[in-house]
């Protein structure tokens, strides 16, 4: 793969690269909307990702190339790089701008070619892919030797501020951080994390996308950051906390009271109980207790729906549908929801089968197919040549 990629960029730039680097998509295996609202959250890093193949110009031009887009840009140095709509070289060009402005860097021009596998708009983080692989990327080629924790809270503001998308610290830190075969239980408040042994013994992780795309800017996602937010300002009227997920359910029965819409309590409902389900689930783990790991994962589901209403009949479908299949332990929604991808625990053996009949019940249902993919739990960012 690697020298079509090379031939590949020779076509677009005339050049051959001089170097080339990856950087992985995300899972969160369990703790959903939970990351901007302080809490625990466990993702992992998957094989799927993003590569980078790049060069420098004297040009005094940035032109960014991808395989997976016909879009493309060549913009001049120093400029202010405005964002001008949604096309995906604005995730590169918003860490480049960063990097600059922090680092004070001197380019002449830089020609960069990204190819992904990573289901676009499928809630797997293919855009914090690009965002760490481009920082890391140059961070390299400068000799910037940026720390991770730093590269992470770059990426996020460049997605907070520059895309305009309100996440929490989750999905760059999940592509920074990532190790093969660990799950990551990070509390987005602290920043405390450690790494847990993730072995899935008889069982694949199964990820199963819906191939309804959606997008973070054009979705609900900032509507339920406001809705916490507002929870939580009600709540600081009366108690010290500085997130929702500073309570525990036991204390969020003792005052919800004092919010009296019923939507909001709805929501607070999901983030309290689900940040709980994300401690009860590294403790499975930790264990090997993957039945109690997988009835967790059916229970955050059940409350993303409920509760927090971003699943969508096709995610519902697909949850629906491994629930009554004997040989998945557990299944969610992974992402922001309002389309996207599921996962799944799947007995080893058993994907053929499983992916005939998914896709029969969901097609018969939606009217179209989901695409299926066995993953395994890879690692972090890294040089390739």
């Amino acid at each position: 793969m690697i020298n079509d990629l090379k031939r590949a960029f020779f076509n677009i730039f005339q050049q051959e690269p001089e170097a080339c680097y990856f950087a992985p998509g995300r899972v969160n295996l369990i703790g959903e909307h939970i990351d901007y609202n302080g809490g625990w959250v466990m993702p992992c890093a998957i094989h799927a990702g993003t590569w980078l193949l790049i060069r420098f110009n004297n040009e005094s031009l940035i032109r960014l190339h991808s395989h997976n887009f016909s879009a493309n840009a060549a913009v001049p140095i120093n400029n202010n790089y405005s964002k001008n709509g949604n096309e995906w070289f604005y995730y590169s060009l918003g860490v480049i701008k960063a990097l600059q402005q922090e680092f004070n860097l001197n380019i002449s021009g830089l020609d960069l070619y990204y190819f992904g596998n990573i289901p676009i708009g499928a809630g797997l983080s293919s855009s914090a892919s690009i965002e760490v692989l481009t920082a890391y990327a140059i961070s390299d080629l400068y000799k910037l030797d940026i720390p991770p924790l730093d590269m992470v809270k770059m990426t996020q503001r460049v997605e907070n501020l520059y895309i305009g998308v309100q996440s929490g610290i989750m999905d760059q830190f999940a592509v920074t951080y990532g190790q093969k075969n660990k799950a990551m239980l990070l509390n987005c408040s602290s920043l405390y994390h450690q790494e847990i042994d993730c072995n899935l013994g008889d069982y694949n992780l199964v990820i199963i996308n819906t191939n309804k795309t959606r997008k973070l800017e054009d979705s609900k996602y900032n509507e339920r950051v406001q809705e916490c937010n507002s929870v939580l300002k009600i709540l600081q009227t009366q108690i010290n906390i500085q997130y929702l997920c500073d309570l525990s359910f036991t204390e969020w029965l003792q005052y919800q009271h004092l919010v009296k819409d019923k939507t909001l309590q709805k929501r607070a409902s999901h983030v309290i109980t689900e940040n709980e389900r994300v401690k009860n689930a590294a403790e499975a783990l930790k264990k090997a207790d993957l039945n109690y790991f997988g009835e967790l994962m059916f229970q955050s589901h059940l409350s993303l729906k409920e509760y927090y209403e971003v699943t969508g009949v096709e995610l519902d479908t697909i949850v629906d549908f491994c629930s009554n299949y004997y040989d998945v332990i557990g299944a969610r929604m992974t992402g922001a929801g309002f389309g996207g991808c599921a996962i799944a625990l799947l007995k080893k053996g058993k994907e053929k089968d499983f992916t005939q009949k998914l896709v029969s019940f969901y097609k018969e249902k939606i009217g179209y197919h989901p695409d299926v993919y066995i993953q395994e739990i890879g690692g972090g960012p890294t040089k390739i040549f």
